[in-house]
């Protein structure tokens, strides 16, 4: 059975090479000299060999003890280390967080809160990735990333959903067209124009509105694309909120108040597994931005 080294002989014994000697070990180290010379001769009698050689008062180490002084600093090294990297990611202070969101939530709302976050906790790294629903989804499930942000259709098993906010539908439209001036529409207000249908337009699936995709002969998934379309005056589409670009000075957001139908958006993770400190935290941040996102 291989022998186990404890750290505080081992320290003991580099104290004493590094500071001259046991008188100064023992001061260095706060401890009595008899105390050090005991660690040492345990340390010793565990290896079978002679550290330091006898009886010339001095601390000159044994050829045994030339090979492990290294050996012993790289262990005394790399205890420490692991500990603070340990301690660290426990506190926050380290650590990495892997996370996806669907493109609308990434360019909205994970500015703010990654800005605030880094303040809070400087020492985490970082990693955003964005996609459509049910590539985060599946990227939580496969364990790609600890946490996601989307908006889940149905529940999904394997996964645990925090809700975290509404997010309204309304329809989007050039900002010349007959419907650009309302403040609200009425589904049946939608009749007879041109649909472009998106990713999200399974959010009228079931609801009164829902005639509306069966007349709708295009399907278009990429945003850019779709905005180009609009723009384009080609038709009209239906969108979240939080999905619509306002920086497209041409397109109007009206709200879709008859059906009034929304998503929800919320925190996805793996259920029954345990999020590293790192995402504990962005988890918690999150929660809590989203509550209240007015900078403290």
């Amino acid at each position: 059975m291989l022998p186990e080294l404890k750290l505080h002989p081992l320290r003991c014994v580099l104290a004493i090479t590094d500071q001259g000697g046991f008188h100064a070990a023992a001061k260095h180290l706060h401890r009595s000299q008899p105390a050090i010379s005991m660690a040492v001769r345990d340390l010793e009698a565990h290896l079978g060999q002679p550290l330091f050689e006898k009886g010339n008062g001095k601390a000159v180490l044994t050829p045994f003890g030339q090979w492990c002084l290294p050996r012993f600093r790289e262990l005394v090294a790399h205890h420490d280390r692991v500990s603070r990297d340990a301690i660290a990611m426990a506190c926050h202070q380290a650590g990495r967080v892997d996370i996806a969101t669907v493109p609308s939530v990434a360019s909205r709302l994970m500015p703010g809160i990654l800005a605030s976050f880094v303040t809070d906790y400087p020492g985490i790294e970082i990693n955003l990735q964005d996609g459509h629903s049910e590539l985060v989804s599946q990227m939580v499930l496969t364990g790609e990333v600890e946490l996601g942000i989307t908006s889940l259709w149905q529940p999904e098993e394997g996964l645990d959903f925090i809700p975290l906010l509404h997010d309204d539908v309304g329809v989007v439209c050039r900002d010349d067209h007959p419907l650009a001036g309302h403040e609200s529409l009425h589904w049946r207000e939608l009749a007879g124009q041109t649909l472009i249908r998106n990713g999200t337009s399974r959010l009228l699936v079931g609801s009164p509105a829902a005639d509306l995709l069966q007349h709708s002969s295009l399907f278009i998934s990429n945003m850019i694309s779709l905005t180009a379309m609009l723009e384009a005056g080609i038709g009209i589409t239906t969108l979240p909120r939080l999905a619509f670009q306002e920086e497209h000075a041409r397109l109007r957001f009206v709200s879709l108040s008859e059906p009034r139908l929304e998503r929800r958006i919320g925190l996805i993770c793996r259920a029954g597994v345990s999020l590293s400190p790192a995402a504990a935290a962005m988890q918690r941040h999150v929660m809590a931005y989203l509550v209240d996102p007015t900078p403290q």
